[in-house]
């Protein structure tokens, strides 16, 4: 009888350990790196903070995303974009900053000044890039431009200025009153007014300027311009840029040129800009995301400028302004919307 309990129990135990996995802290049939077959890690979680919702930022966005999928990230497998719009609103970029920190996301993308200030205020320990940041520098974000030190880098936006200006003389060599419109409570608009005020003179330019605090303002500020200017500047300002078609609205019927900082106010109906396309600027700033997720410190990551500048020309805004655009103009455009 005892021999035949003890077999009993060497059966027990052997089935045990077979059904236990075969050795002790064993936790059943592994996979690769000794995690749990069926069991797949999370994406990365990428949290985008916009200013608002208008052309030059939804096209920094949509190229930094396309241009992470292009870098080999597969959407809903390798990473996940978590979008917010702040809508125009400054307090809501910091609740935005305060989510993402929250939900410990794996890297945020702050588009805009306003939104890259308030990431950087609230978020210290995820790496942050930015971009359509005029100047990070004076914005308070980079000790640097070549080190920004911290957990930022990314892409600035800032503009050939006195190029822009120089073209509204080259389009209208008669111009004297240059109008400007923007925000003056955003920092990176602050910085462009400030470098047209200087370069205005050279051309033989006189600077009119008109601000306004929000959207709904744009329309009567570009109608307190019309009368005054031979055209209007806008310089990469949010506020503006979000209501840019009202601003065309109001210039192209008073045969007022609108030049613009950016691809996104001439396709509204801007006359012309060499500036910045922003999709490939958010392409741009997806490889130096890139970099930070493949384990670079992002301080140590030189936050760059566009490389890709273009001449972009709007013929019906011409015709629409009855100007008739020189052949050489023509002939250097980059690109030429019909």
């Amino acid at each position: 009888m005892a021999k035949r309990i003890m077999g009993l129990l060497a059966v027990v135990l052997v089935l045990g350990l077979v059904l236990s996995g075969c050795g002790p802290g064993s936790q059943g049939i592994q996979g690769e790196q000794g995690e749990p077959a069926g069991e797949e890690e999370r994406p990365l979680q990428i949290g985008i903070s916009q200013i608002d919702e208008h052309p030059a930022l939804d096209a920094a966005s949509q190229g930094f995303m396309d241009g992470l999928i292009e870098l080999g990230y597969e959407e809903g497998k390798d990473v996940e974009f978590i979008f917010k719009s702040a809508q125009g609103d400054i307090d809501s970029c910091r609740t935005i900053a305060e989510m993402f920190k929250e939900s410990k996301v794996d890297l945020v993308l702050a588009v805009a000044t306003p939104n890259a200030q308030a990431a950087a205020n609230v978020i210290t320990d995820i790496p942050i890039v930015i971009t359509a940041v005029t100047d990070p520098v004076v914005a308070g974000l980079a000790e640097s431009l070549e080190r920004p030190g911290g957990n930022i880098s990314g892409t600035t936006d800032m503009n050939p200025v006195e190029e822009q200006v120089a073209l509204v003389k080259r389009f209208l060599p008669e111009a004297k009153t240059l109008g400007i419109m923007y925000n003056a409570g955003e920092d990176n608009s602050v910085v462009q007014v400030d470098i047209t005020r200087e370069a205005a003179p050279k051309y033989g330019l006189e600077i009119v300027e008109a601000t306004v605090t929000n959207k709904s303002e744009v329309n009567q500020a570009a109608l307190s311009l019309v009368e005054r200017v031979d055209a209007i500047y806008v310089p990469t300002d949010n506020t503006v840029a979000a209501a840019i078609s009202a601003v065309v609205k109001v210039a192209n019927p008073a045969g007022v040129p609108v030049f613009g900082s950016e691809r996104a106010h001439v396709e509204q109906g801007g006359l012309a800009t060499f500036g910045i396309d922003y999709y490939l600027l958010g392409k741009q700033t997806a490889q130096v995301a890139h970099e930070i997720l493949q384990g670079k410190n992002p301080g140590e990551i030189p936050i760059e400028g566009s490389r890709d500048l273009k001449l972009i020309i709007n013929k019906k805004a011409a015709a629409e302004l009855n100007l008739t655009i020189s052949q050489e103009l023509l002939t250097e455009a980059d690109e030429i919307l019909e």
